[in-house]
């Protein structure tokens, strides 16, 4: 612990100052003319980027990175020209005010930061990263903590620990920024921003810069999302264009200091990594690799010991490459071939992915079970920056054992994604926050799980109840299934001619389970007619459906 910084001084006389304004004087109360300075106005110029993002002893792009405990530990980066070994972080659990009011003795803890690293930039000068790890904090608790050298220092900012165990939180994914980034992006960011506030990580499918060692473009990335990385944890993992002749950009382990506890390859740390949070587990994998067979086996030898001995109930991973490609004749057949099955056997629910720009998502096709639910793994490509590519028809997909849900080309998206014990809700927004596609999953504790379409008018009624049989005597058994009812929504079985538009006669009623699943063993009664065709019509306060025509043979 370090003394109370003299941040919090006695309150000082308020001094009010009038500022005189260049175009306008008021003297006497008489408005005075602007002053003519030529006959010509000077045009402006360019103001150079290498003043724009020129370091200072004032911190700034600040990030905070997940440590593998992320309910008592924290990485915080940033960058600032500091004297050497004065970079320092000072922390203490959120007060209910700062300034004038000072905290308690003891409260405000100092801590040095772990590493500072020069990175040579393009604009003729080093940017230097510092990385203070903070530990030995409480599960769940909003701490308020700033960077500096013990003199410069940023501006207070909060976060929260992650609590221990499975609890409720949300965090926000984006595809490629890469483009546009000074321009385009920066309304992508806030408005996700904007709309959930309270996310506790931001995941980044790769690209996140088109250069990988630009400067100029790693300071517009940090500008675009303001302070907003300095509160919510960030996920990231390369692109293509973090990598230059098959060297990864020297600003991504500087600035993203992300767990040691990859596959153990050099070329791997801060690309490959995983963190458990809340009972989630993440997983960055590095498909810029996929071409090298030594890497990319460490990988999925990795891979596969996280999801076969994983704890935790969801599973979500990210990565640049699409298993399904959305555009033109890109293909990535090991990304898919190594990958894929694994995502598959171990039932991954959500597979985060970026490079096309454009948007895609679906799941293997023998997954379906029904018009508007299955049962498989989410695959999900979208992009956030200003640069589009045209979709190829989804060829990549049906091509190989795939289906597309749905796609979309010419728009910046984010998405929302909403963790709860039993379920995830996925929302992808355009850039003007208007709802694009979404998705909700539930999983029982067995590891049985439904993904649904989120209802609309259309998708709730027709032909979506499945027997075992279509031909059957009276008395005989018909198995019947449904999905994509709330849990526990009840449901009324019903037999009715074929081609009746009517309700039919009442068989019973019964209760969806907990991932939203009718299933009901139906005895073909007396009263069907021999001859006749009926269907089964499930009703209930969401849904109602029918399913194929069941002859009566005797």
């Amino acid at each position: 612990m370090s003394d109370i910084p003299r941040v919090w001084a006695t309150r000082s006389t308020r001094t009010k100052v009038a500022v005189l304004g260049t175009a306008t004087l008021v003297v006497s109360g008489l408005l005075a003319a602007p002053m003519a300075f030529s006959d010509s106005p000077t045009p402006p110029t360019e103001y150079p980027a290498a003043e724009i993002h020129r370091p200072s002893p004032m911190p700034d792009r600040v990030v905070l990175t997940p440590t593998t405990a992320p309910a008592t530990s924290q990485n915080v980066t940033w960058r600032a020209d500091a004297p050497n070994g004065s970079a320092q972080a000072q922390i203490l659990q959120a007060p209910r005010a700062l300034g004038d009011v000072r905290p308690a003795e003891g409260d405000v803890a100092t801590v040095m930061a772990v590493s500072s690293t020069p990175v040579n930039t393009s604009l003729g000068y080093a940017s230097t990263y510092h990385t203070v790890n903070f530990t030995d904090l409480r599960p769940d608790t909003r701490y308020t903590y700033r960077v500096g050298d013990g003199v410069n220092w940023s501006e207070w900012v909060d976060f929260t620990t992650a609590a221990e165990g499975i609890e409720p939180f949300s965090f926000i994914y984006y595809g490629d920024a890469q483009n546009y980034i000074d321009s385009a992006v920066p309304r992508v960011f806030r408005q996700a921003f904007a709309d959930r506030p309270e996310a506790r990580l931001v995941v980044n499918a790769g690209d996140l810069v088109d250069s990988p060692n630009s400067e100029e473009e790693w300071g517009q990335w940090h500008q675009a999302d303001g302070f907003i990385d300095a509160q919510i944890n960030n996920f990231s993992v390369p692109g293509n264009h973090e990598y230059s002749s098959g060297r990864l950009s020297s600003f991504w382990r500087p600035q993203f200091p992300y767990p040691d506890n990859g596959p153990g390859n050099a070329e791997l740390d801060g690309t490959a990594y995983t963190v458990d949070y809340q009972g989630v587990r993440f997983i960055g994998l590095d498909s810029n690799l996929q071409n090298n067979p030594t890497l990319m086996a460490a990988q999925t030898e990795w891979l596969e010991g996280l999801l076969r001995d994983n704890p935790n109930k969801w599973t979500v991973v990210s990565f640049h490459h699409p298993v399904y490609s959305m555009t033109g004749t890109r293909n990535n057949p090991n990304v898919r071939n190594q990958w894929g099955p694994l995502f598959e056997e171990y039932g991954v629910d959500l597979v985060l992915q970026g490079h096309d720009h454009a948007y895609g998502r679906g799941n293997q096709a023998d997954a379906r079970e029904s018009v508007t639910v299955h049962n498989g793994v989410t695959y999900a490509v979208s992009v956030s920056g200003g640069k589009m590519y045209d979709l190829n028809n989804g060829e990549n997909w049906t091509d190989n054992g795939g289906e597309i849900v749905t796609d979309g080309q010419d728009m910046q998206l984010y998405q929302l994604i909403d963790v709860t014990e039993d379920t995830i809700q996925y929302e992808a927004r355009y850039a003007n926050g208007e709802h694009h596609d979404g998705f909700l999953i539930r999983k029982n504790d067995e590891g049985e799980r439904t993904v649904n379409e989120i209802r609309t008018p259309e998708n709730t009624v027709g032909e979506q109840v499945t027997v075992d049989r279509t031909s059957v005597r009276r008395g005989e058994r018909v198995q019947v299934a449904a999905f994509g009812y709330d849990p526990g929504e009840r449901v009324t079985v019903r037999l009715r001619a074929d081609g009746d538009d009517g309700q039919g006669r009442t068989i019973r009623t019964v209760t969806a389970d907990e991932i939203g699943r009718v299933s009901y063993a139906l005895d073909v009664p007396m009263w069907a007619h021999r001859g006749s065709s009926y269907e089964v019509y499930l009703t209930s306060e969401n849904q109602q459906i029918d399913s194929p025509a069941i002859e009566i043979t005797r």
